[in-house]
């Protein structure tokens, strides 16, 4: 309990000094604005005409002080950009906030359930990658619904080249007849062309938001053809077939592999789904492995062992096409 208490504490003195931190550079920001409006009104000669940026500067979160702070991280940035590749509709300063919360809600659940200070880390470090695991899992299958709908995409830019239409053209309409995720960043990829960005910058904006293998040999075989000359069509037919016999390829593994999935299934919910029926059919056997400190080192081993064991399984079932 104390632990709880002190750990409750701590977030509601970390969040109210970000939120007097948020307010009092809110007000520095509304006097900077005003000072700037006043001046070009004074002297609308002296002030030149401020650029225009083509592209957006993403706001990490919602608390001046706390997006700053977040800014100077590197780690923060590949998270919010891991957030935008799963289409997870949070900003990374939110995010981590409730990646915190989560870690307080799972610690307290696990002392009060353990009675050990060691299950409240336990439960904080679980409770913390939760989200991280979520966010993960979205944005993989974000990429696998667009490596299914991409071959699509490029059998519908070659139709439009060979009928005759521009690149650019091409690609808006990708944006407006095929299905999401594929549509939007299409259309991310049209709309930055559009406002004057220069396409081979664009398309490695694209390769960037979706690094698949697929979309590196759409990028480089469109840069080389804009450079070089050939026909197009052709080489988007030819790069279409190739991504779906690789597909067909990816399937045979899928079901070579079928029985090494299952077994590790298997082994990751074996452990748990004993521990559990013991806990209802013979609490009074089981019970010193949460009691005992030579049981809290059994629990520690027997969870490392597992987590190596899936890592280990999943390295041999995972082939690379």
């Amino acid at each position: 309990m104390p632990f709880a208490i002190a750990l409750l504490v701590f977030v509601v003195v970390t969040l109210a000094v970000f939120a007097a931190m948020s307010l009092y550079d809110q007000r520095k920001a509304q006097a900077r604005i005003l000072r700037d409006r006043l001046s070009t009104v004074q002297k609308p000669t002296e002030q030149p005409a401020p650029a225009v940026a083509l592209l957006r500067d993403e706001v990490l979160s919602r608390i001046p002080a706390f997006d700053t702070l977040l800014r100077r991280s590197e780690r923060v940035s590949l998270l919010q950009k891991m957030l935008a590749q799963g289409d997870v509709d949070v900003r990374a300063g939110n995010f981590l906030m409730l990646c915190a919360v989560s870690a307080v809600v799972f610690a307290a659940i696990a002392f009060i359930a353990g009675g050990n200070l060691v299950f409240g880390w336990a439960g904080a470090l679980l409770g913390f990658f939760i989200p991280y695991a979520y966010a993960s899992h979205m944005r993989t299958r974000r990429f696998q619904k667009f490596e299914e709908k991409f071959p699509e995409a490029i059998d519908t830019l070659a139709r439009a080249v060979r009928a005759g239409h521009a690149f650019t053209t091409a690609l808006e309409m990708i944006a407006n007849e095929v299905s999401e995720p594929v549509a939007g960043e299409f259309r991310q990829l049209y709309e930055e062309q559009k406002f004057g960005l220069p396409v081979r910058d664009a398309l490695i904006n694209l390769a960037d938001r979706i690094p698949l293998v697929d979309v590196k040999f759409f990028v480089t075989a469109v840069m080389l053809q804009r450079e070089t000359g050939g026909n197009l069509a052709e080489i988007l037919d030819n790069l279409s077939y190739v991504i779906r016999e690789r597909f067909k390829i990816l399937r045979q593994v899928r079901v070579h592999t079928a029985q090494g999935r299952l077994t590790m299934v298997l082994l990751m919910a074996l452990p748990p789904t004993i521990v559990v029926l013991m806990l209802l059919l013979n609490p009074g056997f089981i019970r010193p492995l949460f009691t005992d400190p030579l049981g809290h080192a059994l629990i520690v081993g027997g969870i490392t062992l597992q987590t190596l064991g899936y890592f280990v399984i999943r390295r041999i079932i995972r082939i690379q096409v």
